[in-house]
């Protein structure tokens, strides 16, 4: 008799989501709902501030943006120079999408600090002990991941720190009154605000495989790799982000601290 074998025959990406007209009508009636939620709940923090339509435009956003990148990725993962380009562009938009969430006047740019200096460290160090392959296919969701990670905590401490300071400017001017230095008196201000911003990834490592399976890990699942496999890159990316993070927002608040970055 010939012995059965059991083989691991990968998950068809079909099988999980597949691309039609179904799909199409419930992205926007989703799209739909939080937009009506957003707007009949009155969520705008202002009356400037137009949330419903923002969500709108950004899920019209998304969808564009999708659909260039599948157009794209090719030339992106074949070569090194459109693997080179494409990283550029994905830092150089976080950096805009950073710095316009933070400040209107010149010293938006100055996000790139905070991004860059966890994120190309971390790159690097990948790239050096051989770990990733100078391959699109790895490099570019890897530094995208990380990308993303340090923006989300940028915004988020960036604003936090520039929010307490406006609304509690009377207990700089105190302390600077007492002795302390200006930027010794604001970091004491900003530092326990911004911190808050390392809160989501910190939740999101705790909590991992107990309250959700990250994209990292079922997309490697679904790519045919091994359960331990997905888990060992999935402990690293989240590692890997809580590093990134909280050099972002060290940076973020020195810069604020300091009055690098500041709004008008």
């Amino acid at each position: 008799m010939v012995p059965l074998t059991v083989r691991h025959v990968p998950l068809s990406a079909k099988s999980l989501l597949p691309v039609n007209i179904t799909l199409g009508v419930l992205l926007m009636v989703l799209l739909a709902v939080a937009a009506g939620v957003a707007y009949f709940c009155r969520l705008s923090p202002d009356s400037s501030t137009a949330r419903p339509r923002e969500i709108l435009i950004a899920g019209v956003r998304a969808a564009a943006q999708l659909a260039a990148v599948s157009l794209i990725i090719t030339w992106a993962v074949t070569r090194v120079a459109g693997l080179g380009a494409f990283l550029v562009v994905m830092f150089a938009v976080a950096v805009r999408t950073a710095g316009r969430r933070l400040t209107s006047n010149h010293t938006w740019w100055l996000t790139a600090a905070p991004l860059a200096a966890g994120v190309v460290p971390t790159v690097a160090a990948l790239l050096l002990t051989g770990l990733v392959p100078l391959k699109g296919l790895v490099l570019i969701p890897i530094t995208g991941i990380l990308i993303g990670g340090a923006l989300t905590a940028t915004v988020l401490a960036g604003r936090r720190a520039l929010d307490q300071l406006e609304q509690r400017r009377g207990e700089v001017e105190a302390a600077m009154a007492l002795g302390f230095y200006d930027r010794d008196a604001r970091m004491e201000i900003a530092r326990p605000a911004a911190s808050d911003a390392l809160l989501p990834g910190l939740d999101q490592t705790r909590t991992v495989g107990l309250v959700t399976l990250p994209g990292a890990f079922v997309g490697m699942l679904l790519g045919g790799a091994s359960p331990l496999m997905a888990g060992a890159a999935q402990l690293f990316v989240l590692i890997a982000l809580m590093a990134v993070q909280a050099v972002a927002v060290a940076v973020i608040v020195e810069l604020i601290a300091r009055r690098r970055l500041f709004r008008p």
